[in-house]
């Protein structure tokens, strides 16, 4: 199963940064077919960095469920799709959190992204308090089954992105051990949801992401890539991790 690797940038970018985007599709160009690489950019860049690294994957980081209507400042698949986005985040724990979004909502957009044609990066996770409490599976298991897009899927368009909430952004990554425990709970649910395709859907790794453990994060079984915040958000700390995908 080829890696996808996919940055984050969050709330981080302005046209200045459009150099960074051309380096890291210009080094991603190399290993075409070894490992897929996508960033996932604030809404402001997604149009100028689709028309500077043609041919790259450059995606959204969220998008409203509904395909039209009266929801100020929100954006739909189809105009993230129009803008050159080809792949949209869903469900991350900054959305959960701050935003509200119950399982249902994060459910209801990923079936609207992959109407309008765009891949879906699909996040769950738990926080520290679950994890100590030791209903961190049981937790995770319950997003996935209340979160997953209704019906079909194609493995190539849709994955699964397991992020332990106490590791975003924090420095502290899960145990190789306990990031292949939960995402083998992950596969049991998305075959119990898809059959034989949901074997071969990838279920990505994020939290803390960074060259020094990139290598051995992706030889963890089950780990079918990366979703990477911070070091994705220049070249020189994205690349090594791209390459250790590709690897």
């Amino acid at each position: 199963m080829v890696k996808l690797v996919a940055g984050n940038w969050k709330m981080h970018g302005t046209s200045a940064d459009l150099g960074e985007v051309r380096a890291i599709a210009a080094f991603a160009a190399k290993y075409e077919g070894a490992v897929d690489v996508a960033l996932c950019l604030p809404a402001t860049l997604i149009h100028r960095a689709a028309e500077a690294v043609p041919g790259f994957t450059v995606g959204a980081q969220d998008m409203h469920a509904n395909e039209e209507g009266a929801h100020t400042g929100d954006l739909a698949a189809a105009m993230l799709h129009d803008a050159g986005a080809q792949i949209v985040i869903v469900g991350h724990s900054e959305r959960r959190d701050a935003h509200r979004e119950a399982d249902a909502d994060v459910r209801a957009k990923a079936e609207a992204g992959l109407r309008a044609g765009l891949k879906v990066i699909l996040c769950v996770g738990e926080s520290l308090e679950v994890r100590e409490a030791g209903r961190a599976e049981e937790t995770v298991a319950a997003q996935v089954d209340a979160s997953l897009p209704q019906g079909p899927v194609d493995p190539a368009r849709f994955s699964v992105a397991y992020e332990p909430i106490w590791a975003i952004g924090t420095g502290r990554v899960a145990e190789c051990g306990d990031i292949e425990e939960m995402h083998a709970a992950i596969r049991a649910r998305l075959v119990a949801a898809y059959g034989e395709a949901g074997a071969g859907v990838r279920i990505l790794y994020g939290g803390s992401v960074k060259a020094s453990n990139a290598a051995e994060i992706f030889a963890t079984p089950e780990v079918g890539g990366a979703l990477v915040g911070g070091a994705s958000l220049t070249a020189a700390d994205f690349l090594p991790i791209v390459e250790a995908g590709a690897a």
